[in-house]
């Protein structure tokens, strides 16, 4: 397993167990059902209402970012969302670890930044999480699918449909599959 992944419950015998205590998965449980409710169907300019539930539920939410209603956020307690940062239509945040999103960073429609994996080195293949990183001014563009622990760096661009598998630095244009940089921005 990698140094930047940790193991959400050390203590998972089977991969058919959750690694949730039965209050964060509660917890969860509301929230899919809250943001199904009372934001998935609102329009643009209810930013500031689906910003409300999501600190509600423990998103750290700097300034104004904006957040798509058709975005889906796992748990978003783990979410931080800078200034003028956008979750574009259908991004999906799967943050079982953290996900920092830098101000004015765009996630462009139909991303997947995915902070969950397994240890499959161990029989039980425990859950294992790592923090993903989007640098400020950072653009990721449509049905880019970003691995855990990894980090995007400012001002960078990664075009659509990558796979980004390892850390891109700052002011580059990275594309493919795997990512690989292409040039200086």
């Amino acid at each position: 397993m990698s140094e930047s992944l940790k193991q959400v419950d050390a203590g998972q015998t089977s991969q058919f167990d959750s690694p949730w205590p039965v209050s964060e998965r509660a917890r969860r449980m509301l929230w899919e059902f809250c943001w199904a409710i009372f934001c998935s169907w609102t329009p643009k300019p209810a930013n500031p209402w689906r910003l409300f539930w999501l600190q509600l539920f423990g998103a750290k939410i700097n300034g104004t970012p904006f957040v798509h209603q058709r975005a889906r956020i796992a748990i978003p307690w783990h979410l931080t969302l800078h200034d003028r940062a956008c979750l574009g239509d259908r991004v999906n945040a799967y943050s079982l670890g953290e996900i920092e999103i830098g101000a004015r960073a765009v996630v462009a429609q139909e991303a997947y930044l995915s902070t969950g994996t397994h240890d499959f080195s161990q029989p039980a293949m425990p859950l294992a999480v790592g923090k993903i990183t989007i640098g400020e001014d950072a653009f990721l563009g449509a049905r880019v699918f970003v691995l855990p622990g990894v980090s995007i760096g400012a001002r960078a661009i990664v075009g659509a449909c990558s796979v980004v598998t390892r850390d891109v630095p700052n002011d580059v244009v990275a594309v493919g599959n795997p990512c690989r940089v292409l040039r200086p921005r």
